[in-house]
């Protein structure tokens, strides 16, 4: 190389060489700063700096590829344009979403997760589309590839959505088939239960069986719907085929109730299933409380009466007049037997019964009336013998009662007399049991004269029974009081002349007689007496009768 000087200046041969810089115009460097030289310079002048390399040039279809790429969630766009960071983040973004929504559950992903993930992959969409305007892509080279590869990779959350979709599908169908097992459980768990305390088991059940027949009716859980619910009738109507019937009527209404909540199409022919069962148990229980004892039953007739308003036209409901009409009948049988007062009772309370019964629904209520007058006349008779009865058993107060109500209550009856008789021999037993020892006799008057004084100011019933019973009243002495002891009674009692005493004089029969003189005063506050007496032959008999301030005495 050589350097060409004009202007005189003769050249230096050689490559190039040491020394300051040519002087400038005039001959003459200019003087340094501070009066000093400057540095001789060292070692070759520096490179000019090499020129910015140019911008990549925008490509819009470039940034829709990687814009798409990373809408699948996996940062497929960040990772052909070589975002290290971005690539992480998305990832780390997906997966976090995926911890949260598998495994699938049917109540699916939350909102506030769904939203947050889509909102970031729209972001992570826009955030590489703007990176990938000005960025080649690794692969493929060209954009259109790259866009045609993001169109197929939105297949990838596509297929997850179809999948997750799935899953969900199958844990629904997983938690219905749970709650159609656990309300099976609970139906033969309550099976073996009364009914009071397994009503809220069945009706949790029943629950159940609706939500699924009715909100979930295309699950496989809901296709068994109709299965499960004939097990539950069976197991409801439990009592019934043990022949429980009156245990049976509870459970049996609660079924006719089912239809209000499980579609009639689902039921099919259960909806008419616990009718005649229900009629049936009605019947059944009905009739045994018919004939129950009146303190037992009080009694009930509320099965039958619900049975002929309810089922009136049922086969069970015709039943009922002709077995009350035919359990009377029966029931009389018994009234000349070993418990003529249990059998008087259940007559009455069957006769009552029947009367009370609504039998106009069932056209039976004419028949049951009469059901009713029947009874009276068997009612009649077993009084009677009631009383008879208990005097000859020694219950001398209840045969007292029973013949003061049968006396009263049939004046016309043609046992009165005999039955008036019984009463006075039972109320002196009541003082004096010998007395009840035989029934009384029909024999009237006798040898023996026994003439009886009334020394008292109240009326004074006598009563006598032995060979002969009757009674009669003596009526008070108005003149005459009460004596302040029985010592000045026996010395003074029935003596005044001055007195007009109630008298009568009664002839009986030889033997043992007992004899109760009764005060008829207002306030009883005087005691009944009564004592044994012998009458012989050959005597005149008087008795006195006075009270005193303390218990009444002969």
């Amino acid at each position: 190389m050589s350097w060409d000087q004009q202007g005189g200046n003769s050249g230096h041969a050689g490559g190039g060489g040491f020394g300051p810089p040519p002087p400038p115009a005039g001959g003459a460097y200019p003087p340094p700063p501070g009066g000093f030289p400057p540095p001789p310079p060292f070692g070759p002048p520096p490179m000019p700096a090499a020129p910015p390399a140019p911008r990549e040039p925008a490509d819009p279809l470039r940034a829709v590829a990687v814009g798409l790429l990373n809408l699948s969630g996996l940062g497929l766009g960040y990772l052909l344009t070589r975002r290290w960071i971005g690539l992480a983040v998305a990832l780390i973004g997906t997966g976090a979403f995926l911890v949260s929504a598998l495994p699938a559950d049917p109540d699916g992903v939350s909102g506030g997760v769904l939203v947050t993930y889509l909102v970031f992959l729209v972001l992570t969409a826009l955030h590489g589309g703007l990176r990938g305007l000005r960025t080649r892509l690794s692969f493929p080279p060209q954009a259109p590839l790259a866009l045609l590869l993001g169109l197929v990779m939105l297949a990838v959350p596509a297929g997850a959505v179809v999948y997750y979709d799935g899953a969900k599908d199958d844990a629904t169908q997983a938690m219905l088939l749970d709650r159609l097992d656990k309300a099976d459980q609970l139906v033969q768990a309550a099976k073996a239960k009364p009914f009071e305390s397994a009503k809220s088991d069945y009706s949790s059940a029943l629950g159940s069986y609706q939500d699924l027949d009715s909100k979930h009716s295309g699950s496989k859980a809901a296709k068994q719907v109709p299965a499960r619910m004939q097990t539950f009738y069976t197991a409801v109507g439990t009592p019934y085929d043990q022949k429980k019937y009156c245990d049976a009527i509870e459970p049996l209404k609660y079924l006719r109730t089912v239809p209000q909540h499980i579609d009639g199409k689902t039921l099919g022919s259960l909806a008419g299933w616990p009718d005649d069962r229900l009629a049936t148990s009605l019947y059944e229980c009905g009739m045994t409380e018919m004939t129950a004892p009146a303190a037992d039953a009080a009694t009930d007739t509320s099965k039958l009466g619900e049975l002929l308003t309810t089922f009136p036209k049922s086969p069970q409901a015709a039943k009922v007049e002709p077995a009350i009409r035919a359990d009377i009948d029966s029931t009389a049988k018994g009234l000349g037997g070993k418990d003529p007062c249990g059998t008087t009772l259940k007559l009455r309370t069957l006769g009552s019964n029947a009367a009370d019964l609504p039998g106009d629904k069932a056209g039976v209520a004419d028949a049951l009336k009469a059901d009713s007058k029947r009874v009276d006349g068997y009612v009649e008779t077993g009084t009677y013998n009631c009383g008879l009865s208990q005097y000859k058993s020694g219950s001398f107060d209840e045969a007292l009662t029973t013949m003061n109500d049968f006396t009263s209550k049939y004046p016309h009856n043609k046992n009165r007399p005999f039955a008036l008789k019984v009463a006075i021999a039972a109320e002196i037993a009541t003082k004096v049991p010998a007395a009840g020892k035989k029934l009384p006799t029909n024999s009237s008057g006798g040898s023996i004269s026994i003439t009886f004084t009334n020394d008292s100011p109240d009326a004074v019933q006598i009563l006598y029974t032995g060979p002969v019973t009757g009674s009669f009243t003596l009526k008070g002495c108005s003149a005459c009081s009460r004596y302040s002891s029985d010592s000045l009674a026996q010395s003074l009692a029935c003596k005044d002349t001055g007195k007009h005493y109630a008298k009568r004089t009664l002839h009986l029969p030889t033997g043992t007689s007992y004899i109760m003189q009764k005060p008829l005063d207002d306030d009883d506050s005087a005691t009944p007496i009564a004592d044994t007496h012998q009458f012989r032959s050959g005597y005149i008999y008087t008795e006195c009768a006075y009270v005193l301030e303390s218990p009444f005495s002969f």
